[in-house]
């Protein structure tokens, strides 16, 4: 049940934070750690109570932006559910992505979880079912994990047609992947329809470990864009139990033993240090993992802490190769 009358000491506790649904609106992903904290618990009932707890607990905790996609197996499905169990609530902005289809069947060993097409047909066809389910309750439409080669940042038919949308009063944006996502956001950034930007809305990887992006959504941000932080904790390499042995998830670590905090409370509040970043996502797939996340908000890493974490960065290349190469589980 949620407490509608609940505000956390010192107010809106979930200020600056949003939750994703990438973690539990599918049976597999790459996150670390599903098997502890998922098991064999992976039918569509379970992972929709599943879902139904997380946003539950969300919204006590005074998060009010929900982060979503096409790809997250029924995860559109499960919010629409949930938001239609509780009409009183009319305060959450949910945030969808495009570009991507689920394939993966609700298999773990699916050969193929997601299929990738950025075409003007994909947009009409995927944007018509994310409307069907959640309706006027869209507030931001992404496209999913955009980049220079698919084309979708000069196909001037497809910024037509997601023009149209956002002159219905969507927020239309991109969120990026990669090596390069840098060259992507500000790429984004140049596209005007009729005059105004067609994409105010960057959503980026940006974590310790890879903070190469930080600069373009500096500029993002001073452009008048909004600025979602995804995957602050690096996938659970900087959650509790996730550390790869890699030397800077290994100090990342170490400092946070000695703030005698969770890794993933130090992760997420360098992401809300950030003066740029808007909203930071937790993917918590638990209220245990999502009480830790929302923690970070009020942690306030000491300047030597600070001033150490540009250290914690690896290559990006070596970052999303690694990355690439995780398995679904």
């Amino acid at each position: 049940m949620i407490r509608m009358d609940h505000t956390p000491p010192g107010g809106w506790v979930g200020a600056g934070l949003g939750i994703g649904l990438a973690a539990v609106g599918r049976p597999a992903y790459i996150n670390a750690g599903r098997a502890a904290d998922l098991g064999d618990r992976r039918g569509v009932a379970e992972l929709r109570a599943r879902t139904e707890a997380v946003l539950d607990a969300a919204y006590t905790a005074g998060i009010r932006y929900v982060d979503t996609a096409r790809s997250y197996g029924r995860a559109e499905e499960f919010l629409a559910g949930w938001l239609a169990a509780h009409p009183e609530i009319d305060d959450v902005e949910i945030g969808s992505k495009w570009g991507y289809r689920y394939v993966g069947d609700w298999r773990l060993d699916a050969g193929v979880h997601e299929i990738k097409e950025h075409s003007p047909a994909a947009f009409t066809e995927q944007s018509a079912r994310t409307r069907a389910l959640l309706g006027d309750r869209l507030g931001v439409y992404h496209v999913h994990s955009a980049t220079l080669e698919t084309g979708v940042l000069t196909d001037t038919a497809l910024h037509r047609a997601l023009a149209r949308l956002r002159d219905t009063g969507v927020r239309i944006g991109v969120s990026t992947s990669g090596a390069v996502q840098a060259d992507t956001v500000r790429r984004a950034l140049e596209v005007h329809v009729d005059g105004a930007p067609l994409f105010t809305s960057i959503q980026s990887t940006w974590n310790v470990l890879e903070p190469s992006v930080g600069p373009a959504l500096a500029e993002a941000a001073a452009a008048g864009a909004s600025v979602i932080v995804k995957e602050a904790v690096a996938n659970g390499r900087l959650a509790p139990g996730g550390q790869d042995g890699t030397p800077g998830a290994r100090r990342a670590a170490e400092l946070a033993a000695g703030l005698e905090v969770p890794a993933d409370q130090l992760a997420i509040a360098a992401a809300l240090a950030q003066p740029w970043a808007g909203r930071v996502l937790s993917g918590a797939v638990d209220p245990a993992q999502l009480a830790s996340n929302v923690a970070a908000r009020d942690l306030a890493l000491p300047a030597a802490v600070l001033d150490e974490l540009p250290e914690l960065a690896e290559p990006p290349a070596d970052y999303w190769r690694a990355r690439s190469e995780r398995a679904w589980a």
